[in-house]
């Protein structure tokens, strides 16, 4: 697999304009926008590329699973940050009033996988998970 590949991510949304989409993505996040049109329009989402598509009728999806004692929403999307930079984030989305699935905290404290974690609805009810893991080399510890 190529070191440097980035991914593409193409997620539903239901405000026609995308102001809420570009207040919450490109404002409150920080995404550089990119290209768009008024069907759709492109983030920089850390490094990758996002594309918010309007699509009123996709947010009806709703399956949890249990992790940590928490029900995790099934279909999420969002990136692994620095320790640093993940606290930094959930401290931005606190002050600007964010309403969180999942309020930031660490999960599996003191265990193989420590991280920090949240999640967040952004305007269309997409679920977004921000992490952050003490020691990066357990990302894809087995």
């Amino acid at each position: 697999m190529t070191a440097n590949a980035r991914f593409h991510l193409a997620f539903p949304v239901r405000d026609s304009g995308f102001a809420e989409t570009r207040a919450f993505y490109r404002d409150l996040l920080g995404c550089r926008e990119g290209r768009s049109s008024d069907r759709w329009v492109d983030f920089d989402f850390f490094g990758h590329q996002i594309s918010a598509h309007l699509a009123p009728s996709e947010q009806d999806s709703e399956s949890t699973n249990e992790v940590d004692g928490k029900q995790i929403p099934v279909r999420h999307f969002g990136a692994i940050l620095d320790w640093e930079e993940w606290h930094r984030m959930a401290e931005k989305l606190k002050a600007a009033g964010a309403t969180f699935v999942v309020d930031p905290y660490i999960r599996f404290r003191t265990r193989l996988g420590e991280q920090a974690t949240m999640f967040l609805r952004d305007p269309s009810g997409n679920v977004l998970e921000f992490k952050a893991f003490r020691n990066e080399a357990m990302i894809f510890a087995a």
